[in-house]
């Protein structure tokens, strides 16, 4: 695993558009798995910017959504489908045919999964994997305890997760305890990972996943098993890393490097 600790979150995402930027320019149908929440949005904006400015584009690209909430309609203002359309799809040149997150408002959610899993498959799998990670250490909404072999699958949410993603919700809106999500298993067979985190409150998630053991108890530490997995963090959630220092170290050279050379290891293939 890799880690890059940057100043802070504008620089965070700076660091993960140049990676994304690179695989699209080498791969212009990239198949990217996309992620929800606030830790992707920097991303995001720095993409549409890259999009508006520079020229990057989106029209070969196909991506599959980590997760969707199942209860509420594909239109609904808090759906993931809604943020992504809002967030990024639309303000970018993307086929929105070529886009895919789980079907929420399915008769039989327990088949979601597996026809997900099965447009993946047919897609050629994942090239690059864009990830954020809860407070507990959960990616996707692969909750704690979830099976590191797990695949995609309705998932009760914990608390926690629900605490954490209330904000999102008025007082008297309804929001969902359940959600399809891609499983662990499906995670790690994309080409590539970039897990994103920014902020003191994800710090000790993120020791956990970087320097804790492998365990189911925090979804996330099963990105060590990956070879080509990498953690972009600010100083505020690294500022739990024992090793930080040597991150540092790391990040620095990463630094000099892409000044003098192509990224050219960051493309999956």
């Amino acid at each position: 695993m890799e880690v890059l600790i940057v100043s802070d979150p504008a620089a965070v995402a700076k660091r993960c558009a140049d990676i994304v930027e690179a695989q699209i320019a080498t791969m212009p149908d990239s198949v990217l798995g996309l992620a929800t929440g606030s830790s992707p949005i920097g991303l995001y904006e720095e993409l549409i910017l890259r999009y508006r400015d520079h020229g990057l584009s989106f029209a070969d690209v196909t991506t599959f959504n980590l997760d969707e909430y199942i209860g509420i309609p594909a239109d609904h203002s808090q759906s993931y489908r809604t943020f992504m359309n809002e967030t990024f799809f639309q303000r970018i040149d993307i086929d929105l045919s070529r886009t895919h997150v789980p079907d929420g408002m399915a008769e039989n959610p327990l088949q979601v999964g597996p026809a997900y899993e099965k447009a993946i498959t047919q897609a050629g799998g994942v090239d690059l994997q864009i990830l954020g990670i809860g407070s507990d250490g959960h990616i996707g909404f692969n909750e704690p305890t979830s099976s590191l072999r797990s695949r995609t699958r309705v998932k009760t949410l914990t608390r926690q997760t629900l605490k954490d993603n209330s904000r999102f919700f008025g007082p008297d809106e309804f929001q969902p305890k359940l959600a399809v999500t891609m499983g662990i298993a499906t995670i790690l067979e994309a080409r590539r990972i970039l897990l994103i985190a920014t902020g003191e409150g994800k710090a000790e998630a993120v020791r956990n996943t970087v320097e804790g053991p492998l365990s189911a108890f925090v979804p996330a530490s099963a990105l060590q098993l990956h070879e080509r997995a990498t953690v972009v963090v600010d100083a505020a959630a690294a500022s739990k890393l024992q090793l930080r220092e040597y991150y540092q170290f790391v990040s620095e050279l990463q630094d000099d490097l892409v000044k003098k050379h192509r990224p050219s290891d960051w493309i999956s293939r």
